[in-house]
């Protein structure tokens, strides 16, 4: 038994009175068109979108938004434009001063212009290391809000996930906003 298994354990003997979950099916915000929602929230959040038109060159898109990357990982099949496989490394540190990571969203909520990034790579810090993030997204895989994102995650096998909603930023308390905090300065999410 893990030491977060034993915690759990001991609260559960320990508690008198046990109140049963509440429902949590609520009619919750649904969108006529969650593809446009979605872009419009990621533009609000500071992030880009690219709707990708069927004769476009993935990899031709991707430098568009990127023609001064010299360092781009990725380890997906079929992205040309990469410099490097992240997998490749064996300490993350080595991830340090990458210009753009490529990485594949599962699924998006066009409430809040997240996606849904299950750990894809070797090493984690790719997420969040990289100066800009290039998310890849089926368009058609994008859901209403965050209770439907939950109901699809809760049944998925994952040993690691997260929401990325747009670039990393934090404002104080003058009301400066700054990119980049605590993850890619930049998010661009191209719809396939």
């Amino acid at each position: 038994m893990s030491s977060k298994e034993e915690i759990l354990e001991r609260i559960r003997r320990n508690t008198e009175k046990r109140y049963e979950m509440p429902d949590l099916n609520m009619d919750a915000i649904a969108y006529e068109d969650k593809i446009d929602t979605f872009i419009k929230v990621l533009e609000a959040s500071g992030g880009e979108a690219h709707l990708l038109a069927p004769q476009e060159d993935l990899n031709v898109v991707i430098r568009s938004y990127y023609p001064q990357a010299e360092r781009i990982g990725s380890n997906l099949p079929g992205i040309t434009c990469a410099t490097f496989n992240p997998d490749d490394l064996t300490d993350p540190r080595g991830l340090d001063g990458v210009d753009v990571a490529i990485v594949q969203g599962d699924f998006g909520v066009a409430e809040t212009a997240a996606i849904w990034l299950p750990k894809q790579t070797k090493h984690k810090a790719v997420f969040f290391i990289s100066n800009a993030l290039v998310i890849l997204l089926d368009r058609n895989e994008i859901v209403n809000n965050m209770n439907e994102a939950y109901q699809r995650i809760a049944s998925a096998s994952y040993d690691y996930g997260v929401f990325m909603s747009g670039p990393s930023k934090t404002a104080d308390i003058e009301q400066a906003l700054v990119f980049g905090a605590h993850g890619p300065i930049r998010v661009t999410v191209i719809l396939k």
